[in-house]
């Protein structure tokens, strides 16, 4: 298993606004694959912080991948205050991809949202050129988690960047009808996953890091 080394930086992002950032890094650096991973973690609101996807960053840098992670705007260690819609968080996305273009050997993102993370992610991935694909874990399509975040789902199911998402059949947001209805118009090349029995809580946890692990590094193979 790979060593991986991690660093912490404060990005600027607007006026009172800070936001904390990992970085998690193959040793050595050298060795690490040609896209950077972006990670946007579950609703802020609720109690989402960088610090839920630390697993994940962590088994994607041992792939090879250099990982990034980050508090939204009033999360964790993050200043400024969370939206209820995650609106104002997509200007974080697009400031850490950014900031990762600049400050990264990198000239590709693979963007990751998880939960209320993924549509708060697909606001963001064609607002960043060196954006080259997506991934949502859980995306909240049904109708009441729309009520907050259906706003954000025209611009990734209109975006032609390939796409994979990833959802428990469980899931108590959205149903795999749901899914199917809403991803069977989307443009671009379009993949899911399915994983048997999860809910969408369940597939947060520790316990399923490594099958989204999995899902991610087999979609950036083809990016």
């Amino acid at each position: 298993m790979a060593d991986i080394a991690v660093q912490s930086e404060k990005l600027e992002v607007a006026q009172n606004i800070s936001l904390s950032v990992r970085l998690y890094e193959p040793c050595p650096v050298s060795s690490s694959k040609d896209l950077t991973i972006v990670l946007v973690h579950q609703y802020s609101v609720l109690g989402g912080f960088q610090g839920l996807l630390k697993g994940m960053a962590t088994g994607l840098a041992r792939r090879g991948y250099l990982s990034v992670t980050f508090d939204m705007r009033g999360a964790g260690r993050s200043t400024g205050k969370a939206s209820w819609t995650g609106l104002s968080e997509v200007q974080d996305v697009v400031a850490v991809c950014r900031w990762a273009v600049e400050r990264l050997p990198t000239n590709k993102i693979l963007l990751v949202g998880s939960s209320a993370g993924a549509p708060i992610a697909g606001s963001a991935v064609d607002q960043v050129d060196q954006v080259v694909g997506y991934v949502g874990l859980g995306y909240p399509f049904g109708w009441c988690a729309s009520v907050l975040f259906g706003r954000h789902n025209k611009s990734i199911l209109e975006s032609v960047k390939p796409k994979l998402f990833v959802m428990g059949t469980s899931d108590v947001f959205t149903s795999v009808k749901q899914l199917q209805n809403k991803l069977k118009n989307a443009a671009g090349r379009v993949e899911t996953h399915l994983v048997p029995g999860a809910g969408h809580f369940q597939m947060e946890g520790p316990d399923y890091d490594e099958q989204m692990i999995n899902f991610i590094v087999q979609f950036a193979e083809t990016l």
